[in-house]
């Protein structure tokens, strides 16, 4: 084609164009960013909405459509802070960074939560932030819709006897999402802070189940299903001999290098499924085994999305025993803040504003 002919069809190709294929396309990056409170983000949030949505993550990252870097770590004084992030790559491309204070003391000395933070998403392609959210909130769900994901391939279906070590805040969110998804019927609970206990028993009880406040770990334990462990300890608190054959334990609260809740026998002894193997190997009960010389990297089940993607087969048989090392991963921010945001896009109530106003 001549340069007179390439010319005139470039001329023709554009007059067959309308006005609006000029105008600037609507994006994420044209909108104004939202402020979600806590407040905000529970009454549209439910728990069914973070299990989908943290599922539906795991699957991604199986696809390798998820990055997700090492967590940082800042210390304060009488806690630290985390720095969590990841990006998604099928569109809409969007990141999450989510900054957590984890100060164990505060509710006894300050009246204040363990858990502070603030998760901040962004437009992956062009840097814009397009919304700030309390991270309290989404942290507990999150939390309790992983171990639910988990359990829902690695429990035993009929799983009907729920155990609690630790009965904080998480207690009660891990306590609605197994609830919705398993037929509990009776509950055990243990916490070294008796009023703790007797709360999540209240609650539990309200809900129709029968509850009992056992007086020590393994006394809850000892005939469970399902046991939730999530507690700020720093030596294990579960062993070999505290749970029966066939149990699913979701191991929430070593999220921090130093804190320890499964013994390494214990650990030795299950087949273990970290949520992300290269987070666990630092700060999750798996670290503490290979550690104490009774496992290595090698002798994980798999990874949960390896499970979840069914590229590695899930409980096979009744006996055996499952321990989910769930460090806290921003796979589950990304899923869960990208789900409130979609909510919040469309609820003209949700706070804006512009930082560049």
């Amino acid at each position: 084609m001549q340069d007179d002919e390439r010319l005139g069809a470039l001329v023709s190709e554009e007059r067959d164009m309308t006005a609006s294929d000029f105008q600037p396309r609507i994006s994420d990056a044209d909108a104004p960013t939202l402020v979600l409170t806590r407040e905000f983000i529970a009454s549209r949030m439910e728990s069914s909405a973070y299990v989908a949505a943290v599922h539906g993550a795991f699957e991604q990252f199986a696809q390798g459509q998820i990055d997700v870097p090492s967590v940082g770590h800042v210390r304060g004084f009488d806690g630290a802070f985390h720095i969590k992030s990841a990006t998604g790559s099928t569109s809409p491309r969007r990141a999450v960074v989510k900054l957590n204070a984890n100060f164990p003391a505060n509710p006894s000395r300050y009246g204040l939560p363990t858990i502070q933070g603030v998760i901040a998403l962004f437009d992956a392609d062009r840097g814009s932030l397009l919304a700030l959210m309390d991270s309290v909130e989404v942290t507990a769900q999150r939390t309790a819709a992983a171990s639910v994901v988990a359990a829902r391939l690695l429990a035993k279906v009929q799983a009907s006897r729920l155990a609690f070590i630790g009965c904080g805040m998480q207690a009660h969110y891990h306590l609605a999402a197994f609830l919705a998804a398993f037929p509990i019927r009776t509950l055990a609970c243990y916490d070294v802070d008796a009023e703790a206990a007797k709360r999540i028993a209240g609650s539990a009880m309200a809900k129709g189940l029968d509850v009992t406040i056992a007086s020590s770990a393994r006394s809850a334990t000892e005939r469970a299903d399902i046991v939730v462990t999530c507690t700020v300890s720093r030596v294990p608190i579960l062993d070999r001999g505290d749970v029966q054959p066939g149990c699913f334990i979701a191991a929430v609260g070593a999220d921090a290098p130093g804190k320890h809740e499964i013994a390494p026998e214990l650990m030795h002894y299950a087949r273990v499924v970290p949520d992300v193997l290269a987070q666990a190997l630092v700060m999750g009960d798996l670290h503490h085994a290979i550690d104490a010389g009774t496992m290595r990297a090698e002798g994980v089940h798999g990874e949960l999305a390896d499970v979840v993607s069914g590229r590695i087969a899930g409980r096979t048989h009744e006996d055996e025993l499952f321990v989910f090392d769930s460090t806290g991963t921003a796979i589950a921010d990304l899923a869960a803040a990208n789900a409130i945001f979609e909510l919040a896009c469309a609820d003209a109530a949700a706070p804006r504003f512009r930082l560049a106003a």
